[in-house]
């Protein structure tokens, strides 16, 4: 751990007491840091907080701008917008407000590595760990960030012969200053969160912020299907490296005849590859960059990806029963997420979709309902408003249920021998479930007892 003294003595809130609050908190009392955390519930009984609180930490309930007399630092929840009250008059002040993973990178001594993008960061950030993991003769790779593990949590255990990989979203990247990635992904952009950052332009902003500390001893890896990414990339000041499944390019890693090359060197083809889909094309040949740009060789790249089966809630494969398969893609919170899991499938899908209501019309997904899916069951918020949709791609089979469990069956009873049954459902989750991967795991425990087999 590099040993940094910007907070040696700081007075340090943190906004937002979740695991990524804790990591920060921990980390900042080795810096010698005075912590305060404000949380709106009470963690009093909290068996972390409790252990926090003997070592000096203050816990408090105030959410309002008394809290930053005499702050020196806020570190804030990335879910936490900017409107935030204690936000707003920290900025005013001006107090510098950071996310955990600016924290985090601060100590960092070795090679560090970013993945950003509206979809697929989970899968590409899983893929380069477990790439750069391959023929080292020294140190470890570990992946953090966005995907679960605060960096704040793994930085410190690291040293300068180690990678980390950190999956960043555009929340944690707007709260960073200094934070500076050797090698930056970016995936892909779509229109997403804007009921966070109210415009596209600030979203886009916000991702790009993944480059903007980076230099010419640098990597940017970049989709080159998207022209606005193409055009986004000369913002940067680090070798640009793309990636095309399109065609797009002849550099880099990139596509041609089905076949997933590095330059002008074969790694496989895309029909080898252990998971479907056209997007975990485009994540493998960002990961293939990486690991390429770290000499790895093709022989092992290609293993790794024949062998990958995914990342839990992503597209994942669940079980197959009765010549039934079912995929778990309960990540799928947005539109085009479901969109680019659809594309990943050549037989019948029966869709089971709906969620939290955004505002969002399902208009742009009909032509992908139209030719992948025979039948929806939905659920949640948005069920009317995307049976609404369903119904101008030509779908007659179209069911409601109350929950993911009852969706299961209802599904099921609509397939046939060969079918697929997806969980996909192009909305977030809150508005029946606490998160993405608690729908998941229920929709999983519902095919388990359905079929009596348990997941791969």
């Amino acid at each position: 751990m590099r040993r940094v003294n910007d907070y040696q003595n700081k007075k340090v809130l943190i906004l937002g007491f979740a695991r990524s609050g804790l990591g920060a908190a921990k980390l900042l009392l080795k810096l010698g840091a005075q912590v305060i955390i404000s949380d709106n519930k009470n963690l009093q009984a909290d068996e972390a907080a409790k252990e926090l609180m003997k070592q000096g930490v203050i816990f408090t309930q105030v959410q309002t701008a008394e809290l930053i007399k005499d702050i020196d630092l806020l570190v804030k929840n990335p879910g936490i917008t900017y409107e935030n009250p204690v936000v707003k008059a920290a900025l005013a002040k001006p107090i510098s407000v950071i996310t955990e993973v600016e924290l985090g990178a601060k100590v960092f001594e070795g090679e560090l590595i970013a993945i950003t993008g509206s979809n697929g960061k989970t899968t590409t950030t899983t893929l380069i760990t477990k790439l750069l993991a391959q023929e080292r003769k020294i140190g470890e790779a570990k992946y953090a960030g966005n995907i679960g593990i605060p960096v704040s949590e793994v930085a410190p255990t690291l040293t300068h012969n180690d990678t980390l990989v950190t999956e960043v979203s555009s929340f944690q990247l707007m709260g960073t200053h200094d934070f500076h990635p050797h090698y930056a992904v970016l995936n892909n952009i779509f229109a997403s969160h804007l009921d966070y950052h109210k415009t596209r332009a600030n979203y886009v902003a916000a991702k790009m912020r993944i480059t903007i500390n980076q230099d010419q001893n640098d990597f940017f890896i970049v989709n080159w299907d998207s022209s606005e990414l193409r055009t986004l990339a000369k913002q940067s000041k680090a070798q640009v490296i793309p990636f095309s499944r399109c065609g797009n390019a002849t550099t880099g890693a990139y596509v041609k005849d089905d076949v997933m090359y590095w330059q002008n060197e074969k790694i496989m083809t895309t029909s080898e590859m252990g998971i479907p889909g056209d997007h975990n094309v485009e994540n493998a040949l960002a990961a293939i960059a990486v690991a390429k740009l770290h000499g790895r060789s093709n022989e092992m790249i290609a293993q790794v990806l024949r062998s990958f089966s995914g990342v839990r809630h992503r597209t994942q494969f669940v079980l197959e029963a009765n010549k039934r398969q079912f995929y778990n893609d309960s990540k799928a919170t947005d539109i085009e997420a479901t969109q680019m899991a659809l594309k990943g499938f050549n037989r019948p899908v029966v869709l089971i979709a709906g969620g939290l209501d955004r505002g969002d019309t399902y208009e742009r997904l009909e032509a992908d309902l139209k030719q992948h899916v025979k039948a929806v069951v939905l659920c949640g918020e948005t069920k009317a408003i995307f049976a609404r949709s369903a119904k101008k791609a030509g779908i007659e089979k179209i069911e409601f249920a109350d929950d993911i469990q009852a969706a299961v069956t209802k599904a099921y009873a609509l397939t046939t021998p060969g079918d697929i049954v997806l969980l996909s459902p192009a909305a977030a989750s809150w508005d029946q479930y606490p998160s993405f991967e608690v729908r998941g795991d229920l929709y999983i425990e519902a095919i388990e007892k359905l079929t009596g087999k348990k997941e791969v």
